[in-house]
């Protein structure tokens, strides 16, 4: 709907604007007409036209005698305008001066057609096909390229004497109809046409940039709220998945206290109410889990201390196999050979050095195995961490560090996790300056790669 307003709104704009060239165009050349049309009114002007009426009316004569043919009538009539046309430029451009335009422009005098009244009967002399005028003065443009500022229509009338056969001399009139035209080639109209509507141009492209911006914007908008809907479904199903279970144990231990044989079994009593504590536990953990790991980079309250390299990520490789020691997973690790010192806190980098890890191992194959190796580099102290697990696509890496987010494959409960941990972690390496990136290839495995700060000695 949005698009189709847009392309409504894109229509109506371009009617608008041909709508206004059209108006632009009509008002300019009108005026151009209304400056130029006093100068064919002029007593130059009335001397040049009597010369070449006479002229015209001359050859009229010779052709009513039978001296000449129709078509020597008008070339024989060329020669003499050609004459006379170096005259009228000069006279019209001093005169075009004058009028100060600020614009170059050409005019031409045509002449539509001749034709002679004899008697009844009408004899065309000259007739012009498809605006082929016959070129009188001025500068001779292309006729689709002039505008037309008057028609004018002419009955004549010219006595002469004829020689009849018995060799008396009788007057005889001439009725003759011309139509001219005059015209003028305003050269460059549309540039000066577009330039006065410069305004109305930038006018309709901010207009239109707004509106594409506003549309852009709302469907941005959409697709987020979308998204975050979305998201928002997937941590409310994930959590309610997780708190099932606990309570689902919690409900059948606690009726299985009730049971008389368990209240007289120790042993299983003792049994029951250490689950109720598991499940209690638990159920604590989800909580803080939902509580805790929400927590901005700015909102982490750090408790840096000094730590050296290779020790300190040696006891956190060591913790966490003990923590995988039921599972099939090989931890192999290359740690930089230099000593390099940290300011962190051990706690929160531990966490999300765990969180790393045990993706890892939840998304990863039958037989596990991760690669650690750190390095010294100019911009900081490098911790690398590969898996050979599934791989995440490449149309979810942008928001896997995004709160709640889950990359979605099959069931969405196959892995337990409510989107918070890659998020925790990322916030915890920005609270720390320092910077997380992940590199991976489906099928193939996942590399995280951590920049922190080291301590300069």
């Amino acid at each position: 709907m949005s698009i189709l307003a847009l392309v409504a709104l894109c229509g109506i704009q371009g009617y608008l604007i041909h709508n206004t060239y059209q108006l632009k165009k009509d008002v300019f050349i009108k005026e151009t007409k209304k400056s130029v049309s006093s100068i064919d009114n002029t007593k130059e002007i009335d001397s040049l036209a009597e010369l070449w009426y006479n002229q015209l009316a001359k050859n009229l004569t010779e052709y009513k005698k039978n001296n000449l043919l129709k078509n020597e009538t008008i070339e024989r009539f060329k020669p003499f305008t050609d004459s006379l046309n170096d005259i009228f430029n000069q006279y019209y451009k001093k005169e075009i001066s004058k009028a100060d335009l600020g614009y170059p422009l050409q005019y031409k005098k045509t002449i539509k057609s001749i034709i002679i009244y004899d008697n009844d009967v009408l004899d065309t002399i000259f007739y012009s096909e498809k605006g082929n005028n016959y070129f009188l003065f001025g500068e001779n443009f292309p006729e689709e390229e002039g505008n037309v500022i008057s028609n004018a229509r002419w009955f004549t009338e010219h006595d002469y004497e004829d020689d009849s056969d018995e060799g008396e001399i009788l007057k005889t009139t001439l009725d003759v109809e011309i139509k001219t035209q005059d015209a003028i080639n305003i050269i460059g109209w549309k540039k000066i046409v577009f330039g006065q509507m410069t305004s109305l141009f930038i006018f309709s492209v901010v207009l239109l940039l707004f509106v594409v911006v506003l549309l852009f914007y709302s469907i941005k908008s959409l697709i987020q709220q979308k998204k975050i809907a979305d998201v928002r479904n997937d941590f409310i199903n994930n959590i309610t998945h997780e708190l099932k279970t606990p309570l689902a144990t919690l409900s059948i231990a606690s009726k299985s206290i009730r049971n008389k044989e368990i209240q007289s079994s120790p042993t299983l009593f003792s049994n029951a109410l250490d689950i109720l504590d598991r499940q209690n536990n638990r159920l604590q953990k989800l909580i803080d889990q939902v509580m805790n790991n929400t927590l901005g980079s700015e909102e982490l309250l750090l408790k840096k201390e000094r730590v050296l390299d290779n020790e300190y990520l040696n006891n956190v490789i060591e913790d966490f196999k003990l923590s995988v020691r039921d599972k099939d997973v090989a931890i192999n690790t290359k740690i930089e050979y230099r000593d390099a010192y940290l300011d962190i806190d051990k706690f929160l980098v531990t966490t999300a050095l765990f969180n790393i890890m045990d993706n890892a191992v939840k998304y990863g194959q039958d037989e596990v195995v991760i690669d650690i190796k750190t390095e010294l580099t100019k911009t900081g102290y490098t911790i690398s961490i590969k898996d050979n697990g599934m791989g995440i696509p490449e149309k979810d890496q942008p928001n896997i560090f995004d709160k709640f987010y889950r990359v979605h494959s099959g069931d969405v409960h196959d892995v337990k996790g409510l989107g918070l941990g890659l998020f925790y972690t990322d916030q915890i390496i920005k609270a720390h300056q320092g910077e997380i990136k992940v590199e991976s290839k489906q099928d193939i495995g996942t590399t995280f790669i951590i920049t922190i700060p080291t301590i300069k000695e």
